[in-house]
């Protein structure tokens, strides 16, 4: 037991929960998600799904986003949205506004964005975000809007 201690490097063995990374010793960006290499390679906007639901839709096992709302299935990527109505989606901004948080060294200003996305046949998404910048704040909330989208009942449907 004791000559054992000596030939673990980096507590690499040990068990238990710890930080991830290599051994627990690492300063890095957590235990990520393998090498990524669609990343660094510059900026290619092919689409990597992470979800399961991302995964049908992008081989093509879903056809119709009326498919998802059929049954209720959370979409948790913007991307899902874009494969189904990107072409016909239009973002309007509806209002920027700065909110301040009062701190002991004066006010920090943030900016709070108000986007609703659409494409004029059934389906309507509204998303909010604050951010210090506001194009970062709009592209954000342009995301969320994205994730939000639901179909609207169209027509007189009442008695």
């Amino acid at each position: 037991m004791a000559d054992n201690q000596g030939t673990d490097s980096a507590g690499a063995s040990r068990g238990g929960f710890g930080r991830g990374g290599s051994g627990g010793r690492s300063r890095g960006r957590g235990r990520g998600r393998g090498n990524r290499s669609g990343r660094t390679g510059g900026d290619s906007k092919e689409w990597f799904p992470c979800t399961k639901l991302g995964r049908l839709v992008k081989d093509g096992m879903i056809k119709r986003i009326e498919e998802i709302y059929l049954f209720s299935l959370p979409i948790k990527e913007a991307e899902i949205i874009d494969f189904f109505l990107g072409s016909k989606l239009k973002d309007e901004v509806l209002k920027v506004m700065p909110v301040q948080k009062q701190t002991r060294a004066g006010q920090r200003t943030r900016f709070k964005a108000f986007v609703a996305i659409g494409d004029s046949d059934g389906h309507i998404g509204l998303g909010v975000k604050c951010s210090k910048e506001v194009a970062t704040a709009i592209r954000g909330a342009i995301i969320l809007a994205k994730l939000s989208v639901i179909p609207v009942r169209r027509g007189y449907w009442g008695n």
